[in-house]
C-alpha cells in the first residue's frame, strides 16, 4: 500500500531516476533529440520541484506527481511499480486537494489515456504540439464538473 508525502530536497535524483526510467518504458515516440532536450530541462528542473510521492513500505519513492494548483503537471510510475496502484494513490490524494482537476497526456501514450480515464478523466480537448512546440500531440483531460 502506498504512503502519499512530499518530497524532500535530497530525493531529487530519485524524482529524475523515476522519470528516466518510466519515460524509457512509455515514450518511445520521442524522437533521441526531443528526449535529450526534455532531459536536460528535467534534470535542471525536477529535484527542486515540490512533488508529491508516492512511498513503499521502506519510505521509498515508486512516483511522483507534479501539481500546479488544480492542474497535473506530472504523474511518473517506477516501471516495476506499474499496476500497483501507486500512480492511483497519487491521482487519488490530487483529487482530495481539488475534486476538479486537470492533465494533459501525450496522445501516443495510450497506456497513460487509458489509465487516467479508468480513473474517471474524460477528454475535453486535444492540442497539436506539446507544451514546448514540438510535434507531439496532447490529449487535454479533466476530473470534476466543468
Amino acid at each position: 500500500m502506498a504512503t502519499i508525502r512530499l518530497s524532500r530536497p535530497e530525493e531529487g535524483a530519485r524524482a529524475v531516476e523515476i522519470w528516466r526510467r518510466a519515460v524509457d518504458a512509455t515514450h518511445d515516440f520521442l524522437s533521441p533529440a526531443d528526449r535529450k532536450a526534455i532531459e536536460e530541462l528535467v534534470c535542471d528542473f525536477l529535484p527542486k520541484a515540490a512533488l508529491w510521492l508516492a512511498v513503499d513500505a521502506n519510505d521509498y519513492p515508486q512516483a511522483f506527481m507534479l501539481m500546479d494548483n488544480a492542474h497535473m503537471e506530472a504523474l511518473f510510475v517506477e516501471p516495476t511499480s506499474r499496476g500497483l496502484g501507486f500512480g492511483a494513490a497519487l491521482v487519488s490524494h490530487g483529487l482530495t486537494l481539488h475534486p476538479i482537476m486537470t492533465t494533459d497526456v501525450n496522445e501516443q501514450n495510450g497506456q497513460a489515456i487509458g489509465f487516467y480515464e479508468r480513473m474517471g478523466f474524460k477528454r475535453i480537448g486535444r492540442s497539436p504540439l506539446d507544451g514546448q512546440g514540438r510535434p507531439y500531440p496532447l490529449i487535454h483531460l479533466a476530473h470534476g464538473s466543468f
